[in-house]
């Protein structure tokens, strides 16, 4: 691997993360708007459970279809993964 292709791949890696650290303040922010409506021990880690659990068999889906999942979740439906999460016993 010459030296450009290292950076190449170091600059994936930082984006990478980046995107990760992302996905966890839109997470953090969805979790406080539920919050705010009454839903008062949600945390980011449960809103990225239930979006993420969408894309087991599919796949990482393109990036601006992630952030509207995140950003366009219900509390309906955010409540239906917790009820089923509960019966099948998944902790988060």
């Amino acid at each position: 691997m010459d030296e450009e292709e290292e950076r190449a791949q170091e600059e994936r890696s930082v984006s990478l993360e980046e995107l990760s650290q992302d996905i966890e303040v839109l997470c953090a922010s969805k979790a406080e708007e539920f919050r705010m409506i009454g839903y008062e021990h949600v945390v980011g880690e449960e809103i990225w459970s239930c979006v993420s659990s969408k894309y087991a068999k599919s796949g990482q889906p393109p990036l601006y279809q992630l952030v509207n999942d995140i950003l366009s979740l219900k509390p309906t439906a955010f409540m239906n993964f917790m009820t089923l999460s509960a019966y099948r016993g998944t902790h988060f």
